[in-house]
């Protein structure tokens, strides 16, 4: 936990007001979670930007590659990067990766969302009749 509070006090002061950012981990939420959240902001600011350290890169880059397979998402930007932390069992400094991808919408991203919400909806009225 102490590693995740000094991370987000050495980030730029502009990048804690940025409302189209997610960061993710791999122990907090399930995969899924973030596809959908990444959808919403997607849907919400037209683009969204995925951040990840250390172990959670590789949920990251999974999570790009959902949205993308399912036509989506465009890849805009990726970064690499290394973040000095302190280690929490022995109290010296180390150093995390960390990755940030930002997607953009694809031209037919509203058509895609518009037909898996139709979908929802048949789904549902077949499960009420």
């Amino acid at each position: 936990m102490e590693e995740i509070t000094e991370a987000v006090n050495n980030m730029n002061i502009s990048d804690l007001h940025k409302k189209n950012r997610i960061q993710v981990s791999n122990t907090k939420k399930p995969l899924f979670f973030y596809v959908n959240l990444a959808k919403r902001y997607m849907q919400q600011h037209n683009e969204v930007e995925l951040s990840a350290l250390g172990m959670a890169i590789a949920t990251v880059v999974t999570i790009a590659e959902i949205l993308k397979n399912n036509g989506l998402a465009v890849e805009k930007k990726i970064m690499t990067s290394t973040v000095d932390m302190k280690d929490e069992s022995r109290g010296r400094p180390i150093q995390k990766a960390k990755i940030e991808i930002v997607l953009g919408k694809t031209a037919n991203f509203d058509e895609l969302m518009a037909a898996a919400a139709e979908e929802r909806e048949a789904g549902y009225a077949d499960e009420q009749s």
